[in-house]
Order: C-alpha cells, then structure tokens, then sequence
C-alpha cells in the first residue's frame, strides 16, 4: 500500500484546499511546493521597510468569505470588515460608494437609486444560492434553478449593456469598477455577471481582509492539512511523474500547460496541449506610507478598497487600451487600505496601501508614475507621504508565482471560451489519476479554495466532477 493515498503538487490555496478536503477524508496527503515559502497567491512579507507588512497578490476577500469550502472546512481566519467595503473616487470630493446595506447604497447613487435595489436587491436576498451556483461548476440543471436564472438573465450580457440602463455618474462608476474585475472589455458577454456577483458579494459577505495578512489564509490550510496527517514540504521542483512517491490520485495547483508537462503521457487527450489563451497581466506596486491616504471624498478614508479610475468612461477607455495591447495613460488602479483596519500592519501612525493596474500580457512597462499620478488626482499630497514603494512588473508577478503566466492572475483570458472549457464534463479530470485544481478550474480565479474543493471531491469519486 503506498505510503500517500494522494499527491497535491503546488501549496496555494487551492492546492491546500484540495489537502484539506482529501485529509478530512482520511487520505493521507503529501503537498509538494516549488517555492521556499506556502501560500501562492496568499502571502504577505515585509518587502518595503521593516513593520510593514504587505500582501504580494490577494488582498481582499469577498470569495473568501462567501466561500462554501471555508465555511464546511471551519477555516477559523479572522475577518476584518472595513467601514466601507468599497469606494469609488469621482473628484471634486464626490465619490460612489458599496455599503453593506443595498438601501444606504442606492440612497447614494440618486436618480438610479430604484433601479439598483431592482437590480441587486433580489439577488442579495438569495445570496446564498446565487453564491452556490456562482462558486460552482457550470451544470446544466443549476442546483438553485430561480435564482441562476434570475442572475444569468442579466449576468449573460455585457455589462456595458447593464451599465447603459443607469444614467447617474455614481451608479455608472461604481459598476464599472466592479465589471473591470473581469479582466474583460465591457463588452464581452458575461462579464455583466461578475459585475452582479461582486456586488452581490459585498452586500452578502462584505469585502474583507484577513486579519494579519492574507498569509493567514494560508496558514490555517495548513494548520488544517496537518492536522488530519498530513505533510506538507516546500522547496521540491517537481519536474515529472518521476518525481512523486506512488499515489492513486494527484492533484496539480499549477496552470494547465505546467500540469501537462509533468504529466506525461498520462493527461488526458483533450488537455495534451495544456493551456488556453492568456488574460491580461498586472503591475503591482506596495507603498509604506507616513500617513493615511488624503482622500478628497468622505467615504475612501473609510473603505477597504478604493477603485481609482474616475467616470465609466474613463475605467472602460483603460480597460480597452490595456485588451488592445495599449498602457493607458490613467489605468484602473485597485487600491487596498489593510492598515487603516488592521494596525499590525505598519508601525503605529505609518500605512501599507496595496494597488495595481492591468496591463498587456507580458509587459515591461513600468507603470508606477501612472498610477500614483491617478491617485494623487483623487487625493492630493499622496506621494508626500511615500517613505518607500515595491514594485512588480508581469515578469516579477510570474517569478512569484509561475501560476502567474505572463502576469495573468486570474488562470487566463476570460470570455465565452474558458466559460465553457471550465464547464466542460468532469473540467478537474486531467488523466489517469490526474486532477487539475488551480483556478484554471471552476470556479476561476480568486481565493475561496473552490476550485481545490471540487478537485478532490472528484478525486473521492465523486462522478459528477
């Protein structure tokens, strides 16, 4: 009998996820990490000055909260919920804001203020079910068939479709910034759909961040995976099938055309040639500040999360130059504000402030005057405050992370076409005892372990994975 009943190759976390489930299953588990360190996309380091302590991807976790495989897990992280989940800077001191109450929210967004509660009201009411089906395999019988069809009759469209049936400034802005999360012109079909469940999500589950940074997120998998047997071992590059004890079942947290190279003649016809196509690529910057950022508007000193880009039209133009292979002179920038909540990140009066901007697939450009010239336009004296900043192009988002092909944190180009590959029959089976759980799986990308989760129920036997 082998001494491991499964194989987990990559420590994020769906990866630990994956160990997590096979282990309360009682499989004895064995992850392997290429990296020093655990935690993939879930890491927080001091890479700016001593005492500050910055997440280097995910910051933000409204998929984290909502997320079904945490909740059976009893993950145990300790959320923090900002004041304000998020904000959305318009100049001039005026700003949209996400509470989570729908009411208050719509109360801020006047003349659309009726229109928003019809949208997202119902929705938030079945958050729960929007939230299974959403996290979840594409199934042709959904398993809460009202509320998939209440949301896919909107969320199918575009979401400038969606968008144009608003017509104040603050609604208009406040969708874009959720639909650029997408990574997607707002054109394309479906991406009105990440734009609800966003929304959907704050409402239901707040925007929160992890108390202590997102490695906490890591930390507890692990805590997890040991606790029912198993080992987790970091600085193992796994090259081939070779490289593994013997298991019935192994399970890659890497990016299909990874996976396929390690997998040999054993991966599955239809995924021989590995991948899909790519999605855009992402410059990162971490500042270590000497104060709060001085924000015009009243409600972005009280949010989590701040999204810098101005009017729909502004964030749609920068959307569009970035999927037409173009850096926008004032990109979308996503910004995070963890130590205005959580005061162990940075010395006491000092703040870590996380942001980034989408960029083409593989860019060198470095985009740090852009994006502190964007925030400094929505709240002025910013770059005084400045004591140090850390930066990633495309390439360091990769050498992080090699998940991060080309900078692309989301597991590839989103559309129609991966919509329907990861909800193709059985999408976690890779090969003869083969399985696929990185977010190049349902339900994508983010940190809610989902993709993990399925993986190794479908590893357990469970046929319908």
């Amino acid at each position: 009998m082998p001494e491991y009943q499964a194989v987990v190759v990559g420590a994020g976390p769906n990866g630990l996820t994956a160990a997590a489930v096979l282990g309360a299953a009682g499989r004895r588990v064995l992850v392997l990490e290429q990296a020093d360190v655990i935690g993939g996309g879930t890491r927080t380091e001091e890479v700016t000055l001593p005492g500050f302590w910055h997440d280097i991807c995910s910051a933000i976790h409204p998929m984290g909260a909502a997320s079904p495989a945490f909740a059976e897990l009893g993950l145990g992280v300790d959320w923090i919920h900002p004041t304000v989940p998020l904000a959305h800077p318009l100049g001039e001191g005026r700003a949209a804001a996400l509470h989570r109450d729908v009411t208050t929210t719509a109360d801020g967004l006047g003349v659309d203020s009726g229109r928003y509660q019809r949208v997202i009201g119902p929705l938030v009411e079945r958050a729960g079910e929007v939230m299974e089906d959403f996290l979840g395999p594409l199934q042709v019988v959904p398993n809460n068939p009202g509320s998939f069809v209440r949301l896919a009759t909107r969320g199918a469209l575009p979401a400038s479709m969606l968008i144009s049936g608003f017509d104040g400034t603050e609604a208009r802005a406040l969708l874009s910034g959720l639909a650029a999360h997408a990574m997607a012109p707002f054109g394309s079909p479906l991406t009105g759909g990440v734009m609800l469940i966003f929304a959907v999500a704050g409402h239901a589950y707040g925007w929160p961040l992890a108390r202590g940074g997102s490695r906490q997120i890591t930390d507890r998998l692990a805590d997890l995976v040991a606790a029912s047997g198993g080992t987790i071992e970091t600085g193992q590059m796994v090259k081939s099938l070779g490289d593994l004890p013997p298991a019935p079942s192994v399970l890659f947290d890497l990016m299909p055309e990874h996976a396929a190279r390690i997998g040999g003649d054993r991966v599955g016809g239809r995924h021989q040639n590995g991948g899909g196509n790519r999605g855009p690529g992402a410059f990162k910057i971490d500042w270590a500040l000497d104060g709060p950022i001085p924000w015009l508007d009243d409600f972005s000193p009280r949010a989590g999360t701040v999204h810098v880009g101005g009017t729909y039209e502004e964030v749609a133009e920068a959307e569009d130059a970035v999927h037409a292979g173009r850096h926008p002179a004032r990109p979308f920038v996503l910004i995070a504000q963890q130590s205005l909540f959580d005061p162990s990140r940075a010395p006491e009066g000092a703040h870590t402030v996380w942001g980034y901007c989408h960029v083409p697939a593989g860019s060198d450009v470095d985009m740090t005057d852009a994006i502190e010239a964007q925030v400094e336009r929505f709240a002025p004296g910013f770059r005084d405050l400045i004591l140090a900043r850390h930066t990633m192009t495309t390439e360091a988002l990769e050498a992080h992370n090699p998940n991060y092909i080309g900078g692309d944190i989301a597991g590839g180009g989103f559309g129609l076409r991966k919509v329907f590959q990861l909800g193709s029959n059985r999408p976690y089976r890779f090969g003869d005892g083969l399985y696929l759980c990185s977010s190049a799986t349902p339900p994508g990308a983010g940190v809610h372990g989902m993709c993990g989760y399925y993986a190794a129920k479908a590893a357990l036997g469970g046929s319908e994975f």
